[in-house]
Order: C-alpha cells, then sequence, then structure tokens
C-alpha cells in the first residue's frame, strides 16, 4: 500500500512539474514572440478577454485596446525584448488557474511582470491578466514621488 501511495504521489508531482514546465514555456515563447515582432503569434497565447496593465497610469487594455497598442510598434519591428531571469508559480487548489511572477531585464532596467495562466474548457491554457511594473528602491521613493509630481511637456508635433 506504502508503495502505491508513494507511487501516486510522484505521479501527481510529475504532472505538476509538467505544468509548471509547459506555462513556463509559454510566457518564454510570449516574450519572444514580442521580441520578434510576431503580433499574431503573440496575440494567440492570450484568452479573449485579457487584461493588459502597463508601467503608465493609464494603461490598462483589454485585448482589442492591447492589440490597437502593440500593432504599429510590431508593423515597424521595433518592439520590446523582456529577458526573464526568475519566475515563480503558485496554483489554485483546483489547477485551473496558474499565478506567477518573474523578474525582467528590459529597456527601462529592472521590471516585473505578474501575470495569470486559466485552463480552458478545451483544456489549453491561455494568458487572462499580465501586469508589468518597473522597479525602484525604497530608498529612492522620495525622489520618485517628486519625478511624478511634475508635468509632462506635450510633444511638438
Amino acid at each position: 500500500m506504502k508503495k502505491l501511495i508513494t507511487l501516486l504521489l510522484l505521479s501527481l508531482n510529475n504532472l505538476a512539474v509538467n505544468a509548471q514546465n509547459q506555462l513556463d514555456s509559454f510566457v518564454n515563447v510570449w516574450h519572444r514572440n514580442a521580441a520578434n515582432a510576431n503580433l499574431n503569434d503573440y496575440f494567440d497565447l492570450m484568452s479573449n478577454d485579457f487584461v493588459f496593465l502597463g508601467t503608465a497610469p493609464g494603461e490598462r487594455w483589454n485585448k482589442t485596446e492591447f492589440y490597437s497598442f502593440c500593432k504599429p510598434y510590431f508593423d515597424k519591428g521595433k518592439t520590446w525584448d523582456f529577458i526573464p531571469s526568475e519566475r515563480n508559480w503558485k496554483y489554485t487548489a483546483d489547477s485551473t488557474l496558474a499565478f506567477f511572477d518573474e523578474s525582467l531585464s528590459t529597456w527601462m532596467g529592472g521590471c516585473r511582470g505578474s501575470g495569470i495562466f486559466q485552463k480552458q474548457n478545451d483544456n489549453q491554457w491561455k494568458l487572462i491578466y499580465y501586469n508589468l511594473t518597473v522597479l525602484i528602491e525604497n530608498e529612492k521613493i522620495q525622489e520618485f514621488i517628486q519625478l511624478r509630481k511634475k508635468k509632462i511637456k506635450a510633444k511638438s508635433k
């Protein structure tokens, strides 16, 4: 009986590791699709109700809005290359949602991304939420607050 329980636990652990490897691969491919300006492949990994939170205060987009934002950059081949260095995962008890946070090297310096994958009715994982944040050290927060209070000059046309 002990052997059967041990085998069952090992099997469950293998399933969890395989799911995490698959999800890690999805996120890596998603970032690579952005870096390579593969617009359709980039958006195919997102659910229809996907939400993206960017670094600017007004950047909360649904999938359609995010597509409209991204398309000109992808069309010009001037996209972003976010390179993850660490990623952590958590799952719901029923294994239908997977939450992650990741450390990223970007053109903005160090950033953090966090996201949620949902297992769809067809048993495929889709990214339903992603939040990109720029990191700032606590010791620099007062300077940052003052910087945020400054007015932004309008761009000349």
